[in-house]
């Protein structure tokens, strides 16, 4: 039986182009094409991953409204593509339950499924966030059971301790929508902008759920600690006194979708395999520009900020992107450099646009790693979950053939290893330079948490190591043991493998 629908549309500043105005499913294509042959060369657009797109900003928001849909393959490839490798087409949000690492009851598989074939508007209907939603809309949607606790904790939402992880647990896995939402009440921002109280929920509801959970890292709980992270930044002095509420909005919007359907995998690994957001983006901050795009849809396709003027609108949608952007871990040193230049010189004045749009792109790259600068019980929670992502990857590389990335050998790496290199290269020299810049209590807290926890993985490391050496001659002494004529039965045989 097939199943067809129809897609909302975008309110886009051009005309839908005419290959994507045919519609099965939740598929935009050309009707001249089949649905998974070989594009009309006629035609001046592209195929990936059986979406029909070119090369302007426009037919990049429909990407992002299929989202699930990508991929059309139960088993996670494309049938009849033409391509240089065989694993262009996995599905990144099922692909981890299929290798094992995920939740992989039928029943769930069976729900996701059935998720795909709903259309987006039936989908946003049978949610239970966005039943039932009056004007007056409550500030949480929380169990009674837990609605004291998280709200004690939001009182607390600028302290430096704040654990994102019970705060999850507390509004039943709403952290982001319910912190997000916080925030922008508690600076008047909704009320300042005019904001439209059923959009702004909708808006957080979908940007939450494009998170895919199946991540161990870059997740929705990832962004709301990003989120909590750069208000404590926005509280700084230098900062407080300074940023404009269209400053303060930016930041926390960009916060909140800095990772907006982060696949689980890094750029390196989608441009290996490929894959059609690299072919996209030109191998070009592909992440960041997917996350950018993706978040820019959700705005247009809420309307949020639709009764802007049109300019201010495009201007906010263009001022996100370049904080995103500045999260590209590959352009670490160049905004480093330009942030020590500054700092040299002494020459970063608050009151110039353009200054204070700089220093938000320090901000937001403070915030998307400052786990290694929190304190010891949440980064080693972080430290696992990223590394146990980066070895996800290895194993599916491992799977197909591939080269295994650096870092994602759960063979040849630990997480102390991996975590003290990423805090002495990448961690340690930004917020040497933000503490130049914002030398208060909150900076020399971070630093003194950053330097306890790279401590803390070098002991564990010394332990690991001695613990490796102490089994070590043990072993040695079991082979001469088999080697000379003793009884094997004697010896474990799983030390014998190991």
């Amino acid at each position: 039986m097939e199943v067809c629908y129809q897609l909302p549309v975008l309110p886009l500043d051009r005309p839908v182009p005419k290959h994507v105005l045919s519609r099965r499913g939740a598929i935009s294509f050309s009707s001249s094409s089949s649905l998974f042959g070989a594009p009309d060369p006629r035609q001046l657009s592209q195929r990936r991953g059986a979406i029909s797109y070119d090369s302007s900003d426009q037919t990049a928001l429909y990407i992002r409204m299929l989202g699930d849909v990508r991929v059309r393959s139960q088993v996670g490839f494309e049938p009849e593509r033409r391509s240089s490798h065989p694993y262009l087409r996995i599905d990144f949000r099922t692909l981890h339950t299929r290798l094992g690492y995920g939740s992989s009851s039928d029943g769930s598989g069976t729900e996701r499924r059935v998720h795909r074939l709903l259309s987006f508007q039936r989908y946003l209907h049978s949610s239970r966030l966005l039943r039932g939603i009056s004007q007056q809309i409550p500030l949480h949607i929380l169990d009674e059971d837990y609605n004291g606790q998280a709200q004690c904790m939001l009182e607390k939402v600028g302290n430096w301790n704040f654990d994102i992880f019970l705060f999850d647990r507390l509004t039943n896995g709403n952290s982001l929508v319910t912190l997000t939402f916080h925030l922008l009440n508690k600076y008047g921002l909704v009320e300042l902008f005019q904001l439209d109280m059923v959009k702004l929920w909708r808006f957080l509801v979908m940007v939450q759920e494009d998170y895919h959970n199946d991540n161990p890292y870059h997740n929705a709980v990832h962004a709301a600690d990003v989120t909590q992270a750069m208000y404590c930044f926005l509280q700084e002095p230098m900062l407080a006194k300074s940023l404009t509420s269209y400053d303060i909005l930016l930041g926390l919007l960009a916060a909140a979708t800095h990772d907006l359907g982060h696949p689980g995998v890094n750029q390196p690994f989608l441009i290996k395999t490929d894959h059609y957001l690299a072919t996209l983006y030109r191998n070009t901050s592909v992440l960041e520009n997917h996350h950018w795009k993706s978040a820019v849809g959700l705005l247009r396709e809420t309307r949020l900020f639709s009764h802007l003027p049109a300019e201010d609108s495009l201007n906010m949608e263009r001022e996100l992107g370049s904080l995103i952007l500045a999260t590209d871990i590959s352009r670490q040193n160049d905004y480093l450099s330009r942030f020590r230049m500054h700092l040299d010189k002494e020459n970063l004045c608050l009151s110039n646009a353009s200054h204070r749009h700089f220093v938000l792109q320090m901000a937001l790259k403070c915030a998307d790693i400052c786990n290694p600068c929190r304190p010891w019980e949440l980064s080693k929670q972080w430290s696992e979950r990223v590394t146990e992502e980066f070895f996800q990857q290895g194993d599916i590389e491992k799977k197909h053939k591939l080269e295994v990335s650096p870092l994602c050998d759960r063979e040849a790496n630990t997480i102390g290893n991996i975590q003290i290199g990423f805090m002495s290269y990448v961690v340690e020299p930004l917020f040497a330079e933000w503490a130049r810049f914002s030398d208060s209590r909150l900076s020399q807290t971070m630093l003194g948490h950053m330097g306890l926890n790279k401590a803390s993985w070098g002991g564990l490391q010394q332990e690991q190591t001695a613990v490796s050496e102490e089994a070590g001659p043990s072993a040695t002494d079991a082979e001469n043991a088999v080697a000379g004529g003793s009884s094997s039965k004697e010896i474990p045989q799983g030390s014998l493998e190991s």
